[in-house]
């Protein structure tokens, strides 16, 4: 792998700004990041200058079912590389395979999934790494169910909770659970033990059943205002423990459908840069255009690139996060904020912020150069340029 030491007008960290910044990347790590007077180009390295550019690190999507065509739940290498391919091109880097079934098709799923990880560092080409496993259900109110279909939900239970995670030999990084069905608790408390971020969602639960879910280790919250109780003023529900609890993350598809422009920014004002994670949602429709595409084993349509089930419910979405950058940054948020509910944001909710999510010394040459639009000119995933 050649090294590269790209020459930008400015990087955003994102935790700070370089002007006239380079990248130096050697392999498939950034060695050197400042000014660029301060790096020395190596004997036999390129450099790319792209002065008009605003580097920032790689997208990182915590909630992706798919893309190109394919979904994660087919499992297969071809379709994991079919969409990590697809995606890498509007800047995801990094990202969690969600999945979306009842206990059989989820647990041959992330086996599948697990498998593609650990092999999938063996490819030349560049494409978004997998960093893991997002179950999202069965442990969810049928309440709030959303598009999944109801025989596909379970009641939490540590004994099944224990079966994914064989399946995904310790490939498992997410779970999303409602708080308030019955056994939630323990396996809140059993998922937090095996390491995994425990994220409440598709749920009916009140504020008191959120707030004891979040003392109980809750760190995230899925797909906010999507799927969940309403809020009221006398009865806040799990929008409100999101909203005031300043220890939980809160997912946000922001492509203007999901959620609405006033409710964007309530969120965005309560919860502040720091704690609000922008995911796409995506599925197989992603990057393809409209018609009728798979969620799992469910059919969708998707009209104007809105994706909905035979009964007109919303079921994911064909939002790229690039796309939801510049919807986020359209609201008057400053770029290097809306970078980091991208970039840093999630992968401190994992635990790898020096890793990932960074533009430092020692971190992965994940790297996206912006033009002036905020579109995406160039992108590095882990050191190899994006065809």
């Amino acid at each position: 792998m050649p090294t590269t030491l790209i020459h930008a007008g400015r990087a955003l960290t994102p935790a700070s700004e370089i002007s006239d910044a380079g990248i130096l990347i050697r392999d498939d790590v950034i060695e050197a990041v400042g000014p660029r007077s301060s790096l020395r180009l190596p004997a036999g390295a390129r450099e790319v200058s792209a002065t008009e550019t605003t580097a920032i690190p790689g997208f990182i999507d915590i909630h992706i079912h798919g893309a190109g065509g394919r979904d994660f739940m087919e499992a297969t290498g071809d379709a994991l590389a079919a969409v990590t391919r697809k995606v890498a091109e509007f800047g995801t880097t990094s990202l969690l395979a969600t999945t979306t079934a009842g206990p059989d098709d989820t647990s041959r799923a992330a086996a599948g999934i697990s498998l593609y990880i650990t092999q999938q560092h063996a490819a030349t080409e560049s494409r978004a790494e997998v960093l893991g496993i997002h179950l999202e259900g069965p442990f969810i109110s049928k309440t709030r169910r959303g598009v999944h279909p109801a025989e596909w939900i379970q009641s939490p239970s540590e004994a099944l909770l224990q079966r994914f995670l064989e399946a995904a030999e310790g490939k498992a990084r997410l779970i999303t659970i409602a708080p308030e069905v019955l056994g939630a608790t323990p396996c809140i408390e059993a998922a937090r033990k095996a390491g995994l971020v425990v994220s409440v969602g598709h749920t009916d639960a009140n504020y008191e059943q959120t707030r004891f879910a979040i003392a109980r280790g809750a760190r995230s919250a899925t797909h906010t205002y999507n799927a969940m109780r309403p809020f009221t003023h006398r009865d806040p529900g799990v929008i409100g423990a999101v909203l005031t609890s300043p220890e939980i993350h809160a997912e946000l598809i922001a492509d203007g459908v999901h959620v609405e422009e006033g409710a964007m920014k309530l969120l965005l004002g309560a919860k502040g840069h720091e704690r609000v994670i922008l995911v796409s949602d995506g599925l197989s429709a992603t990057g393809m255009p409209d018609g009728k595409y798979l969620l799992g084993g469910m059919e969708v349509i998707v009209t104007n690139g809105v994706c909905r089930n035979a009964a007109g419910i919303l079921a994911g979405s064909t939002l790229t996060l690039d796309r939801a950058l510049r919807n986020i940054a359209n609201l008057g948020v400053p770029l290097t904020d809306t970078v980091r509910m991208l970039t840093l944001n999630p992968a401190s909710l994992l635990g790898i912020e020096f890793k990932k999510g960074s533009l430092r010394t020692g971190a992965d040459a994940d790297v996206v150069l912006l033009d002036e639009s905020m579109h995406v000119s160039y992108v590095w995933a882990r050191g190899l340029p994006v065809a």
